[in-house]
């Protein structure tokens, strides 16, 4: 489960549990060495190492940074050195276009190998693809936080008229399109609203950058932010999750 989540959480125990035995340790003296390993392999080791695979960690601070840092905990934000580039470019034009904004992104993907899968999404294994928050605005005024705390799972559905995809991909059977919203809690209680304005700038930003390959957002977003000049900003198909609660994207 370690190596699932972390890619290489299971080694490092596996490590922990040959030193404690080697060593005579208790469990709870055990669980502190495989702590103080972990967290020292995430935040000094791998940014190191990762360049040797093409993979490279974003920031953590600035105008892009995650929206969770369990994001970072568990090693989930590499990506190629091109992807990198791009985001922080357009994260600092957001922040010239909006004062005081924040670009956060989600899971991008791990610090090694090509084709490692990132679970639960179905692409994010060769670096090359992020997904980013929406951006929203709270009563007080306050406009870098979001109501879910992972980042997915708050949708904002088709309304009367618009093309309804997740309607569409559950009746063709394929249950877990929409399964987020099960397990995701919305922390807003009426407080956030979606920022239609940042959210829309920056996806046209990316749309227009010349290392974008594609973007996924939900077919009713994109006619409803009209936005149908934009040929590599597709419908991701049924056999993934909704994509009205966050923004993928990828470079070439």
């Amino acid at each position: 489960m370690l190596t699932i989540i972390t890619q290489v959480g299971g080694v490092l125990y596996f490590l922990t549990l040959l030193t404690a035995k080697a060593f005579k340790l208790n469990q709870l003296k055990g669980l502190a060495m495989f702590g103080v390993l972990y967290l020292i392999t995430s935040f000094a080791i791998l940014p190191a190492m990762a360049p040797v695979f093409g993979r490279t960690a974003l920031p953590f601070t600035g105008n892009l940074k995650p929206l969770n840092f369990g994001t970072c905990l568990l090693n989930r934000h590499y990506v190629t050195p091109e992807l990198k580039y791009q985001l922080v470019e357009i994260a600092d034009e957001m922040n010239k276009q909006f004062a005081g904004s924040v670009t956060h992104y989600l899971d991008g993907n791990f610090p090694f190998f090509n084709g490692f899968p990132l679970i639960p999404h179905l692409s994010h294994n060769d670096g090359k693809k992020l997904d980013l928050a929406f951006f929203y605005t709270k009563k007080d005024g306050s406009i870098n936080s979001a109501p879910g705390f992972i980042g997915y799972g708050i949708y904002e559905s088709p309304a009367e008229g618009e093309v309804d995809y997740p309607a569409r991909c559950r009746e063709q059977g394929y249950w877990q399109y929409g399964i987020l919203s099960s397990f995701v809690i919305n922390l807003g209680n009426g407080d956030y609203q979606l920022d239609v304005d940042r959210t829309r700038t920056l996806i046209k930003l990316m749309a227009e950058h010349r290392l974008t390959s594609k973007i996924f957002i939900e077919p009713h977003l994109k006619q409803r932010w009209e936005l149908d000049q934009y040929k590599n900003i597709r419908f991701q198909g049924c056999r993934a999750v909704r994509h009205d609660d966050h923004i993928h994207t990828q470079v070439r």
